[in-house]
């Protein structure tokens, strides 16, 4: 669909926006923030919020701390963090015969892997400071300017 001379955007899961945003909100925020703190500043559920960012600290994206202090940090800097790392998950179809009831059958399926990996590799360029391009933090609250990335062909 083409909306103004462009193409849609790629369309993400909920939870994987959220996360996204999260992972952004953290880049730019010096220490940590709460799960109601960001849910409150972008209006997301707050319950919804604390699962996406429990997810992420599982997946070791983020570090958490208990306590009247506590909250969310990124576990790395935001330079270090690629999209692809775990807040946007890509499925597909299987490969193995005894997965998938139409493998035989299959016409789409070596297209699709080809434009699976080309987006795999676009996520896997994209850093989360690019989502926060003017002040990401360091571990142990240190700024740093971060420029924005070269556009990519």
């Amino acid at each position: 669909t083409v909306v103004y001379g462009r193409i849609d955007m790629l369309r993400l899961s909920k939870k994987a926006d959220y996360a996204l945003m999260a992972m952004a909100h953290l880049a730019l925020k010096p220490g940590s923030a709460s799960a109601r703190e960001i849910a409150e500043e972008y209006e997301i559920p707050t319950e919804l919020m604390a699962k996406v960012l429990q997810r992420l600290a599982r997946q070791g994206l983020l570090t958490s701390q208990q306590g009247a202090r506590g909250g969310y940090t990124l576990a790395r800097t935001a330079t270090g963090i690629s999209v692809a790392d775990g807040p946007v998950a890509l499925t597909a179809c299987s490969t193995h015969r005894d997965r998938c009831g139409q493998f035989a059958k299959c016409n789409v399926r070596d297209p699709l892997w080809r434009i699976s990996d080309i987006i795999v590799s676009a996520l896997s360029k994209t850093m989360v400071s690019e989502l926060a391009p003017d002040v990401s933090p360091e571990p142990g609250g240190a700024q740093v300017r971060v420029l924005p990335a070269p556009v990519r062909a």
